[in-house]
């Protein structure tokens, strides 16, 4: 009589959002209601984001404009400030293209900078050297939920008359010296809540900004440049159906649909944010002593880090390339990913600016090394055990039942 085989455990995704019964029944509500494009669950879940952004409730004068893609919400910020043909705009390499595409939609040109290699965050001294006459704006990202050097940027763009919009794509809810990111003083900040973000609407960002006159602007903007929206017309008790087209706009606006996850996934924000911090501590712990580059910490004791990512990185001693690496662990049946490949390897990029790789040695070096290993709430315990013990077998260090037992949390 022989053993029976013992099935391989489940594939272990790199990113899974945790969707509720309370988000499904608002939805449901949504579909009931008749009201599914931009409507009283979009105003509502602006209004609780701005009330967020102040800890219960908003800070005075703070606008939140709810837009269908983080992507879409750098686009009006940037046209709202005034960014054209012309214009420079300073960002980092290290990012998704979105940052920078943004840019050029407006017909301005994007002069893209290297990372510090410790938080992998953009520069501020190389954003600095890097501004010309025609530069009128800096984009920071603030990279896998860790806050970017904010105070440093601010201080350039106020010596230098530069407009600030923040890409905090994973920053939700990352704070800066004890504040938000979404209220430190730029010109205005966006929002992710794409499927694998710290809060999803499916699809959908949020436009941040104290700055009166640019949130007019990209709420006209945001559809079609029109002066009033359809809520606003259908919804009055008097005939109100005239409009007026102020501005060639864009189809930017977030739906009832996607903002009836948005409300319930924002109330469920700390717990999810507390739950990420668990995770990448039992993590840190599980893979300790591994020839890794651990994800940094937020510099300022007491800030917090998002986590939206956890991002390792091969050690010179690792002994393995990187992309063999990933592929051990696809192996043992663990998601993973790359966070990014920078702009200046893309074919556009690169040959639009003429750019090059010895440009950017602390994005390109990082890049060489990286990994985004699964991190997101609907993850156990085990499945961070599992993780580390894979990354183990991969990097051909014996597993150590002990050394994977002290990480593990007390029961």
């Amino acid at each position: 009589m022989t053993d029976a085989a013992v099935p391989n455990p489940p594939f272990l995704p790199f990113a899974l959002p945790e969707i509720g019964e309370e988000e499904i029944a608002e939805v449901v509500d949504a579909l009931r209601s008749g009201w599914v494009t931009t409507g009283p669950k979009t105003r509502r879940f602006e209004q609780d984001f701005a009330a967020f952004m102040g800890g219960g409730t908003a800070p005075e004068g703070l606008h939140a404009i709810a837009v269908n893609s983080a992507t879409a919400g750098l686009h009006l910020a940037l046209e709202a400030v005034g960014i054209g043909p012309g214009d420079e705009v300073i960002t980092t390499t290290h990012t998704f293209t979105a940052t920078a595409e943004v840019v050029r939609y407006l017909g301005a040109d994007v002069k893209l900078v290297d990372i510090d290699p410790a938080t992998l965050n953009i520069d501020p001294a190389a954003v600095e050297a890097a501004i010309t006459p025609r530069t009128k704006a800096i984009v920071p990202v603030h990279y896998a939920g860790l806050a970017a050097d904010m105070p440093a940027l601010l201080a350039i763009a106020r010596r230098h008359g530069l407009k600030v919009v923040e890409d905090a794509a994973h920053a939700l809810p990352t704070t800066c010296g004890g504040e938000l990111v979404g209220t430190l003083g730029s010109d205005a900040t966006v929002f992710s809540f794409y499927a694998n973000k710290t809060i999803t609407t499916g699809e959908g960002g949020m436009l941040v900004t104290r700055d009166a006159a640019l949130a007019k602007r990209a709420r006209v903007m945001r559809l079609h440049g029109m002066n009033r929206d359809a809520f606003d017309r259908y919804t009055a008790k008097v005939p109100s159906w005239y409009y007026e087209v102020i501005a060639p706009g864009f189809k930017y606006n977030l739906t009832d649909i996607a903002a009836a996850l948005g409300i319930h996934q924002l109330r469920r924000l700390p717990a999810f944010q507390q739950r990420r911090e668990q995770l990448a501590a039992l993590m840190d712990s599980a893979l300790a002593g591994l020839p890794l580059v651990l994800p940094p910490r937020p510099s300022r004791s007491g800030d917090t880090h998002a986590w939206h990512l956890y991002v390792v990185r091969l050690a010179d001693g690792a002994g393995i390339e990187r992309d063999r690496f990933i592929e051990h662990l696809y192996a043992s049946g663990i998601g993973c990913s790359v966070h990014y490949i920078p702009l200046h390897l893309h074919p556009y990029w690169r040959e639009r600016y003429g750019l090059d790789k010895a440009q950017f040695p602390h994005s390109q070096h990082a890049y060489e090394r990286m990994v985004s290993l699964p991190l997101y709430t609907r993850m156990t315990d085990a499945d961070v055990l599992r993780v580390a013990a894979a990354v183990r077998a991969a990097l051909g260090v014996p597993l150590q039942a002990q050394a994977l037992a002290q990480a593990a949390p007390t029961p």
